[in-house]
């Protein structure tokens, strides 16, 4: 998918720390009061993905944890509030699902409230077996 307006990059040093911190510590239910220090620790530590105006204006980010060949792990992704509606998160979607050091992996994860529609067009699903997952909190 594209947007003439829009881009994405996977350039950490273009990430807006300030904004993906604000956003995710006062603006999420998962990432409420997230420290800037995590914030810069999980970008670098994940394969990050930012969504950008062609002016270079950061708007979204999401970030996969992954081993490269077996699992990963969606998280922290969002589009700011004054951008969606514009496809953007369909389009990111697009852009990790395609990305090429993610083609082997055999099983991806995330955690969602709210947003199970998105997932499903990627073919996220509920778990198909519960029984066997486990978590430590």
């Amino acid at each position: 998918m594209t947007n003439s307006n829009f881009y994405i990059s996977t350039d950490k040093s273009a990430m807006d720390v300030d904004m993906i911190t604000d956003f995710l510590s006062r603006k999420t239910y998962w990432a409420r009061g997230r420290s800037r220090e995590a914030v810069e620790r999980s970008i670098q530590n994940s394969l990050s993905f930012g969504v950008y105006t062609n002016d270079g204006v950061q708007v979204g980010f999401a970030r996969v944890v992954t081993d490269y060949t077996i699992f990963a792990w969606l998280m922290d992704v969002f589009i700011l509030e004054t951008y969606r509606g514009k496809g953007l998160s369909k389009m990111l979607m697009t852009e990790i699902m395609a990305h090429p050091e993610l083609q082997t992996l055999k099983r991806w994860g995330l955690n969602t409230n709210d947003a199970h529609t998105l997932y499903e067009k990627f073919g996220f699903r509920g778990l198909s077996h519960p029984e066997i997952m486990m978590e430590k909190l």
